[in-house]
């Protein structure tokens, strides 16, 4: 199982040969992790992390959703249910059913990233299966309970300049407190998600509001809520912030007059709030958190076209994040334009758009960031952070968009293990492009080498401000 030292690399000798000269000024540059769903209480209390499932299971969707499409019950995962009604328990039963299972992973990054995991972090090369389960488990176990494996160290070991998690309006972000003042020299700031304070179709809306609405003690108005967030937003900035993260079922936004949105809040604030009431006001909402990312410089991060929960049966009973979310056809152009309008031409925000919708980065998102000074592209993500995701990414934004209206790479994980497989991914494949355009002598090596650096690493610090 041992990681060839090509992968991801052209198979064609010279395109190869310049790929692996841009990949090795690049391979050991340190990692810069400004998008994710790290927990910052890793961090903060620096506990061992408990057993190989909990590690690399349990908290993975990409696995999780793997398993159960091929009829694995989440309960047998150790996966909690809402009702509290019994799940597997035994960390070491849940790690056989995996590693039985494992071959189900050929060809997908989920593959590749934990076989990186395993032989970088782990020294172990050969490939998980039912017969190696248990020495492996206790290998991986004997490895956990040492200091080298405590999450601050693997900071260390992984090169991670900083990293960002993402934390609700609500959150009170007592861990990220506790990592300011413990002294650590680690780097973990924290990025403020209102999702659950601007979606009224969630649920959890209205409890949650009442919460926000507390939390900052402003009045139930519409006014009195935008001063809300612009004082949780202020709160985040103090411990670290440097961006929001909205994670809209679409990327539709609205610019109401001061009159219409009030009469939008007043509606919104009661029970049962109509479908066409909550894409109103999650569209208003986009518009008027660019207006305070000008006012307060953070970064404006928009995650859309994601159909969340689309299994009912799974989103009853085990809730939100469990593997049943799938990429919706999204549009930008017409969608993005209420917003664009009142600030696309405005350099001082940066709003960075992603999409689960690849077929919207050569007709609608690259020409609209190649054209719009506030806008950048997110990187290929989620479904798409993969070898061939990254390539296609490359491959229909580069001629409308260029390198520098891009933001690098982030690897938006909750699996700490895999950022640094994540990382190494990107950069090969990105190095792989690169060498491309060189041997067809549409790119100067000297060039290359720069852009590989830009992409790496630099082009995230810049564009998050970190």
């Amino acid at each position: 199982m041992a990681l060839n030292p090509d992968r991801l690399l052209p198979a064609e000798a010279d395109s190869r040969a310049i790929a692996q000269r841009l990949f090795a000024s690049v391979e050991k540059l340190p990692i810069i992790s400004p998008h994710g769903h790290t927990e910052p209480s890793w961090y903060a209390t620096d506990a061992a992390f408990p057993d190989p499932a909990t590690l690399f299971v349990k908290p993975d969707h990409y696995i999780c959703r793997m398993l159960y499409s091929q009829g694995i019950p989440l309960e047998q995962l150790g996966i909690a249910r809402l009702d509290g009604a019994a799940v597997e328990t035994d960390s070491r039963t849940i790690w056989r059913l995996f590693a039985k299972h494992w071959p189900l992973f050929r060809g997908t990054p989920s593959r590749l990233w934990f076989e990186h995991s395993l032989e970088s972090v782990f020294g172990i090369t050969e490939r998980l299966s039912e017969n190696n389960a248990d020495r492996l488990y206790d290998l991986i176990s004997e490895k956990l309970a040492t200091p080298e494996m405590r999450p601050r160290a693997l900071y260390d070991r992984f090169n991670i300049e900083v990293i960002s998690t993402t934390d609700s309006a609500n959150d009170p972000l007592t861990h990220h407190d506790a990592i300011l003042s413990s002294g650590w020299h680690g780097r973990v700031v924290p990025a403020y998600r209102p999702d659950a304070v601007v979606d009224a179709s969630r649920p959890d809306f209205h409890s949650e509001l009442e919460k926000f609405i507390a939390l900052t003690n402003n009045p139930m108005t519409y006014q009195g809520y935008l001063q809300a967030h612009r004082n949780r937003r202020a709160y985040f900035k103090a411990r670290g912030a440097t961006s929001t993260d909205h994670g809209h079922p679409t990327a539709q936004t609205a610019n109401l007059s001061a009159g219409e949105a009030e009469a939008l809040f007043e509606r919104i604030i009661k029970q049962p709030v109509k479908a066409e009431d909550a894409e109103l006001f999650r569209a208003q909402m986009l518009t008027e958190m660019a207006r305070m990312s000008i006012e307060d410089g953070l970064v404006m991060q928009i995650h859309p076209g994601s159909y969340r929960n689309h299994n009912p049966q799974v989103f009853s009973a085990f809730g939100f994040d469990k593997g049943a979310d799938i990429p919706n056809q999204t549009g930008y152009v017409k969608e993005l334009k209420p917003l664009l309008d009142a600030h696309g031409n405005d350099p001082r925000l940066t709003l960075i758009l992603f999409t689960l919708d690849e077929t919207a980065y050569s007709r609608e998102l690259a020409p609209l960031a190649g054209h719009y000074p506030a806008l950048k592209l997110g990187p290929a993500w989620w479904f798409h952070d993969s070898p061939e995701g990254i390539r296609r990414y490359r491959e229909l934004t580069t001629e409308s968009a260029g390198f520098y209206n891009t933001v690098g790479f982030n690897d938006d994980t909750r699996a700490y293990l895999s950022i640094p497989a994540r990382h190494d991914m990107a950069r090969r494949v990105d190095c792989a492009f690169l060498a491309r355009l060189v041997a067809e002598h549409r790119l100067d090596e000297e060039e290359a080498y720069e852009v590989a650096h830009d992409l790496s690493y630099r082009l995230a610090k810049q564009a998050y401000k970190l």
